[in-house]
């Protein structure tokens, strides 16, 4: 799969091709930040960086055009609309206020797991969801994005180094 990538982005500048790498909802950071290590010899740092940016768009954009575009959906479509009326009363009035700071330590916490499911793209959908405030909800995704990019380029540059020896 490595080496199907590489010849997919070998053609693009290496900064464009780690953010479209990161921007990617399955690989996201989890691959980009080893990707650019390794293939491109980026430092940790400019891994981070771009990869953090690549990641972050996506979730903006989810959080800001979720809401027309489902909006949308439901002027236009019974079945929409009964579909997004079941989905929201499964998780909007089922979340109370109260729990709105634990809430976004929550959403942090998710998208800082660089695990497959996790991540950016599906902690924007669940803000989404919840009906968090955008700002509120992009800067808690910014943030658990940050976390999972500092896990991951701990973890690569780790094991990198194991091999080294």
């Amino acid at each position: 799969m490595l080496e199907y990538i590489y010849n997919l982005v070998q053609t693009l500048p290496p900064e464009l091709a780690v953010v479209l790498l990161s921007i990617t909802p399955i690989t996201e950071i989890r691959l980009s930040i080893p990707f650019a290590m390794q293939v491109y010899g980026f430092t940790p740092y400019q891994a981070m960086f771009w990869s953090v940016l690549g990641d972050i768009i996506p979730a903006a954009l989810l959080i800001y055009y979720l809401g027309p575009v489902s909006q949308f959906l439901i002027k236009r479509s019974r079945m929409a609309r009964r579909f997004f009326a079941w989905l929201f009363s499964q998780t909007r009035q089922k979340f109370p206020e109260d729990y709105s700071a634990l809430g976004k330590i929550a959403l942090m916490l998710f998208v800082a797991l660089p695990f497959p499911g996790f991540g950016a793209w599906s902690g924007a959908i669940a803000a989404w969801l919840f009906d968090m405030k955008k700002t509120e909800a992009l800067i808690f995704i910014l943030l658990g994005i940050i976390l999972a990019a500092l896990a991951v380029t701990g973890l690569s540059v780790g094991v990198f180094s194991i091999f080294k020896l």
